[in-house]
């Protein structure tokens, strides 16, 4: 189900018509590249927040998020080259009301934050669409949870929250990222250097960073909110430095 979906072209959820710079690479942009960040439109975040050339400051300083991103041109083929954009992730919130005919923000009241048990303030965008690209605040401990939640294939107190499949498919290696990351759909995927497989990393504007490290069944959470430095490398150092400090608990039994 979650391959077939990510098939679906996005510019379906658009009046092609009042929609700028579209040419056939435009429409071969599908869920499955704006889920990867490889959507090929042009867009550029690789600088400060309050650098006047960056398409997440301008987009905010729009009346119609979606459409500012939606109009620009294209850059790249869809799906060839990784480029982070707040924008694709802002995508998600109109494409989601269009295909189910919902408020994102209440299904997962529904379906997410209330079987979780989890405190929540989502922001909107002026026009009334959640602001999915940053503007959702959770505790630490809430946020812990949405580890919990993929480190257990989507199980939660025994009931399947989210399917197996489309937590398979998120946390598989889709797209080579920046400074040595894979990305998959939303999780930044961390080679590990000490065996095979991957720490899964939510990496959050600011210094908001949620860690999985599944072989030790280790979560950890770290919030911050230093804006305008520019971010360092620290993602590739913090897991190993973790995982020196984590020591095994266990006791003698007698014999």
């Amino acid at each position: 189900m979650a391959g077939r979906f990510c098939r679906v072209p996005l510019l379906k959820y658009f009046n092609v018509s009042k929609v700028k710079n579209v040419d056939e690479r435009k429409r071969r942009i599908t869920l499955r590249h704006v889920l990867t960040m490889s959507t090929g439109l042009e867009w550029n975040e690789d600088v400060a927040y309050d650098d006047p050339k960056n398409d997440a400051s301008l987009m905010e300083a729009a009346d119609d998020w979606v459409q500012y991103v939606i109009d620009r041109p294209m850059a790249q083929e869809p799906g060839k080259v990784f480029n982070y954009s707040s924008g694709g992730s802002e995508l998600l919130a109109y494409v989601f009301q269009q295909e189910t005919g919902q408020d994102i923000e209440t299904y997962g009241d529904k379906y997410l934050f209330a079987p979780l048990g989890m405190d929540h303030f989502w922001k909107r965008t002026p026009l009334g669409l959640p602001d999915t690209e940053g503007g959702l605040f959770l505790r630490t401990t809430d946020l812990a949870k949405i580890g919990y939640l993929y480190l257990h294939d989507g199980m939660w107190d025994g009931k399947q929250i989210a399917s197996k499949d489309w937590v398979k498919h998120s946390l598989a290696p889709s797209i080579a990222a920046e400074e040595g990351f894979k990305y998959g759909y939303k999780w930044w995927l961390l080679p590990r250097t000490d065996r095979q497989g991957y720490v899964w990393m939510a990496r959050g504007f600011g210094g908001q960073r949620l860690m999985v490290f599944p072989e030790e069944n280790l979560i950890a959470v770290f919030t911050g909110w230093e804006i305008l430095k520019g971010e360092d490398s620290g993602d590739l150092r913090v897991p190993s430095r973790l995982l020196s400090a984590v020591r095994t608990q266990s006791c003698d039994v007698p014999q």
